[in-house]
């Protein structure tokens, strides 16, 4: 194999002898890949910046082995002040550990690699409230790992207009009486209902164009916590980083 092109991002970097590093870099075509960066812990090294947690940019590669090796990198995108904002960095590596978990090797990365950056963008770049981030970013994740919820009709009997709870057993929006049935069922109102709905079906770009009262985020966030851990089996918290 020769040297190819690749964009990607940095979601995990290690340290290697005296001065190289092993980065596991996320990119569109190839998925999740390890590469080693020689010299890029040199003070002088033209590897050092590219090869950092949450950097973004075009990487010349080649294979030797069974990792890749970094020959240089264009860098785009640092993210600057998720590494100055200790929440801000507290979120960031939350999902960043959610990517790495649900990404492979030789895996079609191209849709959750733009929603990861993104999410990261929004992080970075706004005053949006995080807990608003992250459960937007949950579901729409969900939905790219082939567990799109159910949210123009109940699941149980098609109707569109009585809607009031999520179901986790069903994955869905259900009708009032339907929901009352369903012991995994959660009652929400009728913006929170909305905003999923949006969540699932928005364009990538727009993802994050929407607002919502505080007591339709809380609702939100408890949706997007519980339907996650139940369809990845495992439970993901935010932990502090110190």
């Amino acid at each position: 194999m020769g040297t190819v092109k690749q964009s990607g991002i940095i979601i995990a970097e290690s340290n290697m002898g005296d001065y190289d590093k092993m980065v596991t870099l996320l990119t569109p075509g190839y998925g999740k890949i390890s590469c080693v960066a020689k010299g890029a812990r040199k003070p002088k090294s033209q590897l050092m910046a590219g090869t950092q947690l949450f950097c973004f940019g075009e990487y010349m590669l080649f294979k030797g082995g069974e990792n890749y090796h970094i020959n240089s990198v264009e860098t785009i995108e640092l993210f600057y002040n998720i590494r100055i904002d200790l929440d801000k960095l507290k979120y960031a590596m939350h999902i960043n550990k959610i990517i790495y978990d649900v990404t492979t090797e030789n895996q079609n990365c191209y849709k959750i690699l733009q929603l990861y950056l993104n999410t990261l963008y929004m992080i970075s770049e706004t005053d949006e409230n995080l807990d608003f981030i992250l459960a937007v970013f949950k579901i729409r994740l969900l939905s790219l790992l082939g567990f799109t919820p159910k949210v123009k009709e109940c699941v149980s009997c098609k109707e569109q207009e009585d809607i009031s709870y999520f179901s986790l057993k069903d994955n869905g929006i259900k009708c009032s009486a339907c929901g009352r049935q369903d012991k995994s069922a959660i009652k929400m109102s009728k913006t929170t209902q909305k905003a999923i709905q949006y969540i699932v079906l928005a364009p990538a770009k727009k993802l994050y164009s929407f607002h919502i009262s505080e007591d339709s985020l809380k609702e939100l966030e408890l949706i997007s916590k519980l339907y996650f851990n139940n369809k990845l089996e495992k439970e993901y918290k935010l932990e502090n980083l110190f």
